[in-house]
């Protein structure tokens, strides 16, 4: 009898770790193979990558909608962004 209250709480530890394993989001990769690179969108430092020559990664970009600089947007959203220099791109923007 005095190994109950150890097998209790042991039982119930293993129920909330068990629960939060299977509370946990999709992997990462299912959320990114709904978002699509958009180029031309995003405004000064806030791109996600790739803002050209002499930048390094994310939010390096040096001016609002940079064509060369690309922010994730959702699938199929791109090309119906309106900015004030055009619509997004799915492929780089020459400046």
């Amino acid at each position: 009898m005095t190994n109950r209250p150890l097998v209790i709480s042991a039982l119930v530890l293993g129920a909330l770790t068990a629960g939060a394993a299977l509370a946990q989001d999709k992997p990462m990769t299912d959320k990114m193979a709904k978002m699509e690179k958009c180029y031309g969108v995003s405004m000064a430092g806030k791109n996600d990558c790739a803002a050209g020559p002499g930048t390094t990664c994310a939010g390096t970009s040096k001016v609002d909608y940079q064509g060369n600089a690309w922010k994730n947007v959702p699938a199929g959203t791109c090309i119906t962004i309106k900015t004030p220099k055009g619509t997004g791109s799915l492929q780089p923007i020459k400046s």
